[in-house]
């Protein structure tokens, strides 16, 4: 979702790149036709889900989902949730702002393509031949033009949630397993970007509180392989008695159940190392200008800079975009746009100005501390050494300030 801005554009499009899928209009137009050269109702359907594992692209993390439907009159399609019209107007706006209006198209079987190692599953429901026609009706109206747009959502609304979701409309109250007990979304995004340290950066930066609460099994679903899992083991009823969602399994694409995440970022390379390198040049710098009395401009307009530049980025998910999830985040509190004031207030003469926003600059890292600290929001490790050199410098213009006084006395 940048960092969080840019990975949302990248993401979106290398998803609508993945399924080569062009606008819903074209694709609805075909499909009614592919089907009625299927020879009808006669033809017996069936059902699959594919889950696709996470590749090592960005857009790839978290795997992929889609719906198969195939007949035995050779119609065979498969539709996907997890594309998007580039060229629709001001799609860039609409996207910062979270209007992420994604659409759900179709394409056939024989246009499917593996990437060499990624493990794809293909998994056979347990569907009667009235609830498998149900639902091959209910995804041909999903990808009409007045039906085939609608509004992702990172966790809630994507493109493994509306497999689930057509899943349950067709076949009643399915009874999913108990998955883990007290993850949150938090966690297991962690986990597929365990090997991406800079991508859960983001993810921490512009995700707030709502990320750090338990998730019910049903909600875990959101990852593809998970709701794999989870169908793997679901029931469903039937006659009266529950027999099991899925009929077989078999492996289309063989591949590691890790996928092909990337080897682990060396350290020297994470955004921790980069931020106890910042801590650690800023505490220096910091020291020389208590030793001499006098603050250095320069470091704190470059730092209050960039720190000034991310915060413009967090208020406007938080405050203004529509982007589920990013409000309320506490990173809004530390990481503000008051800092590109102090980038200039910085090199004023005397008064009061910059002594008053060095005590809220401070304040407002301490708040945000204490609301980490009591598990109202989960940090990223990263950010403990970057509060602490935001922290460093306006203490330092304040003990000069103090001791420079004291000496005029």
């Amino acid at each position: 979702m940048r960092l969080s801005l840019r990975h949302i554009k990248r993401l979106a499009i290398a998803l609508a790149a993945l399924t080569a899928a062009g606008t819903a209009g074209v694709h609805a137009q075909l499909l009614p036709d592919t089907y009625r050269d299927s020879g009808g109702e006669a033809d017996s359907v069936t059902v699959s889900l594919i889950t696709y594992y996470p590749g090592s692209e960005i857009y790839e993390l978290f795997g992929h989902t889609e719906l198969r439907v195939a007949t035995e009159g050779g119609s065979d399609l498969l539709f996907n949730y997890g594309t998007f019209d580039f060229n629709a107007p001001n799609f860039a706006l609409r996207f910062a702002t979270g209007k992420t209006d994604y659409m759900c198209v179709a394409v056939p079987r024989g246009s499917m393509s593996f990437t060499p190692g990624r493990k794809a599953v293909e998994q056979r429901l347990n569907l009667t031949q009235q609830q498998a026609r149900a639902m091959r009706d209910r995804l041909l109206r999903n990808i009409m033009p007045d039906m085939a747009i609608y509004r992702y959502k990172y966790v809630s609304d994507n493109c493994a949630t509306r497999p689930r979701d057509m899943i349950e409309a067709v076949c009643g109250r399915v009874q999913w397993p108990q998955l883990q007990q007290g993850v949150t979304y938090r966690q297991m995004m962690r986990h597929y970007n365990r090997n991406y340290p800079w991508e859960q950066l983001g993810i921490d930066l512009a995700l707030g509180c709502g990320l750090d609460t338990a998730i019910t099994t049903r909600q875990q679903m959101f990852v593809p392989v998970v709701l794999m899992q989870a169908a793997s083991r679901a029931t469903i009823e039937r006659d009266g008695r529950r027999v099991p969602l899925v009929t077989g399994t078999r492996v289309i694409s063989p591949g590691s159940d890790d996928g092909l995440a990337l080897p682990p970022t060396p350290w020297p390379l994470t955004p921790m190392a980069a931020a106890i390198a910042l801590l650690l040049a800023v505490a220096a710098v910091s020291r020389a200008d208590w030793r001499r009395r006098k603050p250095s401009r320069w470091p704190d307009t470059l730092l209050w800079t960039a720190a000034g530049a991310a915060g413009c980025l967090v208020w406007f998910l938080t405050f203004v975009s529509t982007h589920e999830a990013t409000s309320p985040n506490v990173n809004a509190v530390w990481l503000h746009p008051f800092y590109l004031v102090a980038a200039v207030a910085v090199w004023r003469r005397g008064g009061r100005l910059m002594p008053a926003m060095c005590i809220a600059m401070l304040t407002a890292i301490a708040a945000a501390a204490v609301c980490f600290a009591s598990g109202m929001q989960v940090p990223n490790a990263a950010f403990i050494p970057l509060m602490a050199a935001l922290a460093i410098r306006p203490a330092t213009l304040l003990a000069i300030d103090i001791a420079n006084n004291k000496t005029k006395q």
